[in-house]
């Protein structure tokens, strides 16, 4: 009788190991992911640039990301994202080796949430502008620039789907290691 549960016991562990390693490889899955949407998201919006002629070639128009603040927030935000979640792959490859590891769980929770906070405020600084770049604002004289300007305006609305992709990975990390942790 004692013998049947112990082998049960062993069997159970063996079974929240399991589950615990899934959760450790699908953390490194979605920090790729995330990692590929900030990189992806910086350099659309880094590289965004166009410039137009006024009515004669002497004269340029120009629309550069550098132009605007939030759109220099947005780059600096997701570049230093990215390079947060380029750390911290390691940290997640530790935790497929290493099922147990709780410390380096609770501070990943924590880092996560400092990005999350970052990606969003920067995104939604982004989003704003580009908001006002596609529509104006008739009230204040604020025109629409992405009639003149489309490749640019484009390139800046799409750069955001990157970002706001990262910030729906991180939540999913941040509750992700919370059960992690939960399962220890």
């Amino acid at each position: 009788m004692k013998a049947t549960s112990i082998e049960a016991g062993e069997a159970s562990k063996a079974k929240v190991h399991g589950v615990n390693r899934g959760i450790s490889v699908f953390d490194l899955i979605l920090r790729i992911a995330a990692l590929v949407g900030t990189l992806g998201s910086a350099v659309a919006m880094g590289t965004a640039d166009q410039a137009l002629s006024f009515s004669t070639q002497i004269v340029n128009f120009e629309a550069q990301y550098d132009d605007i603040d939030a759109f220099k927030f947005f780059v600096t935000v997701n570049a230093i994202a990215c390079g947060y979640l380029a750390l911290s792959i390691s940290v997640s490859i530790f935790h497929i080796i290493r099922r147990r590891a709780g410390k380096s769980r609770v501070l990943l929770i924590f880092l996560d949430a400092i990005m999350l906070v970052f990606i969003t405020s920067g995104a939604s600084a982004a989003a704003a502008i580009v908001y006002l770049a596609h529509n104006g604002n008739t009230s204040t004289n604020w025109f629409s620039i992405c009639q003149q300007y489309t490749d640019f305006c484009q390139r800046s609305a799409g750069s955001l789907i990157g970002s706001f992709g990262a910030m729906a990975l991180l939540v999913l990390l941040i509750i992700l290691s919370a059960i992690a942790l939960s399962r220890r």
